[in-house]
């Protein structure tokens, strides 16, 4: 499956943000999705995932309560809806679909990955 991600921008804390991620190729709805995030020097976290239908999502400890992931199969999109952004959420933010159709918090189980869009959160 080949992944877009779109959304991300500059923003100032306490704003909100919707990343959108689109999916073509081989059937979405088969599997998990997963949102990540990077910053220069650091290794890739962990934000959010959610299972094939939707029916299971599962969250960072420093976005939850914040961030929202969801999906819409007949649409191919999963997103990640961010509220009260802080400066620490700036990062390069990846959607990546799981080799399954549920997931881990293991960037090493998911097989393909969109080409990130920035989110930069300013003071």
């Amino acid at each position: 499956v080949q992944l877009q991600a779109s959304g991300g921008g500059l923003v100032q804390a306490g704003d909100s943000l919707r990343l959108s991620c689109a999916a073509s190729g081989r059937t979405f709805s088969n599997n998990g999705m997963g949102w990540f995030r990077q910053v220069p020097g650091k290794e890739r976290e962990f934000v959010a995932a959610i299972n094939w239908n939707g029916g299971s999502t599962y969250y960072a400890d420093s976005v939850k309560g914040r961030f929202t992931i969801s999906r819409d199969n007949a649409k191919n999109t999963v997103y990640l809806q961010m509220n009260s952004l802080k400066p620490e959420d700036t990062a390069l933010y990846y959607c990546a679909a799981h080799r399954g159709a549920y997931y881990t918090t293991n960037p090493m189980n998911f097989n393909s990955w969109g080409q990130g869009t920035q989110v930069t959160v300013s003071s």
